[in-house]
């Protein structure tokens, strides 16, 4: 490498790690961030919608909820039309809004038992990859399971979708290691391709929930590269102009903290990203004396250790790296 060369690539380095990510907005407080979980944020279009899942603490029960805007608040969450009977999670639209991505273990047909999956010896919920089609009356139609080899395996999560209908998600798979990794399934005319994993660095560490850019520019995940500041931080590679990724960021600023950070989506503004957080209020010792109405207050509120939605603001570390807009 040149000295010019080895330069300019140490001044865009120094440019990521000093990129500021803005300090974390609550979003919904106690509407839709609860004392309960909630994660996978999915904003329409119009930013006026946000689809996200609520679940119980063991994400035994889960369920996709809806919410709009209304002035500068949330109304009250409802389940959407094609949720509430199967464990339903993990909702994500496509960049025109016109298909929503979820993750189930619903059957594949009706009378069928629900989906299954086996790891370490234990059985639990499967999950396979569905869409709601939005209809002419601007109402979802009926789930349909995408068939083909995305689905092998009973275990997808987070799914994600590129403006050219790639779809990116996390897996545990025949060559994933003994970790989760993140898949890559291109979308062609004959439907979708078999899964390739998309190269990020050592198969040891733990990759989930990608968050892929309509335009494929750059991806963000939960994982842990060795510098995590809990049990999963938030990462970002950007890809080359050789299509490779590049080597993993962690994302600067607030965004991380010690609590689980996962389920990245992008918003629908340059820089917003909603992030699920499981960041608590500090409790000092010794607190002011406790009876049970503050103790019952302080347990029902949001920041409880529970994991809530979070907006931030990345522009500046996308500016960073010659993406602004």
């Amino acid at each position: 490498m040149s000295s010019k060369s080895f330069v300019l690539a140490a001044s865009v380095v120094l440019a990521l790690f000093s990129a500021r990510v803005n300090a974390g907005e609550l979003v919904g407080p106690g509407v839709i961030s609860t004392a309960l979980q909630e994660t996978s944020a999915a904003v329409t279009p119009d930013g006026n919608t946000l689809y996200f899942m609520r679940s119980d603490f063991a994400e035994k029960d889960d369920i996709i909820l809806v919410s709009h805007r209304q002035g500068d608040r949330w109304s009250l969450p409802q389940v959407v039309s094609f949720s509430g009977q199967w464990h339903d999670s993990e909702p994500t639209l496509s960049p025109d809004g016109k298909r929503l991505y979820f993750v189930s273990n619903r059957p594949l047909r009706d009378g069928d038992v629900p989906v299954m999956a086996e790891m370490g010896g234990q059985t639990f919920a499967g999950t396979n990859l569905w869409y709601v089609e939005q209809q002419r009356d601007g109402h979802w139609g009926k789930p349909v399971h995408v068939d083909g080899a995305l689905n092998d395996g009973a275990m997808i999560y987070n799914p994600s979708v590129a403006s050219n209908g790639d779809i990116y998600f996390s897996a545990h798979r025949d060559d994933s290691g003994k970790a989760y990794q993140i898949y890559v399934a291109h979308h062609t005319a004959k439907g979708y391709a078999k899964p390739e994993r998309v190269a990020l660095g050592d198969l040891d560490h733990n990759r989930m929930d990608p968050c892929v850019d309509p335009d494929q520019r750059f991806l963000i995940y939960a994982g842990n590269e060795g510098d995590s500041l809990g049990s999963a931080d938030l990462y970002i590679a950007f890809r080359g102009a050789d299509g490779q990724w590049s080597k993993p960021i962690h994302l600067p600023g607030d965004i991380n903290s010690s609590a689980l950070e996962n389920a990245p989506s992008l918003g629908r503004r340059f820089g917003e990203l909603y992030v699920s957080s499981g960041r608590e209020n500090a409790v000092q010792f010794p607190k002011p004396q406790d009876d049970i109405a503050s103790l019952q207050h302080r347990l029902e509120e949001p920041l409880n250790g529970s994991r809530n939605l979070w907006l931030f603001d990345i522009g500046d570390v996308l500016k960073a790296h010659g993406i602004d807009h």
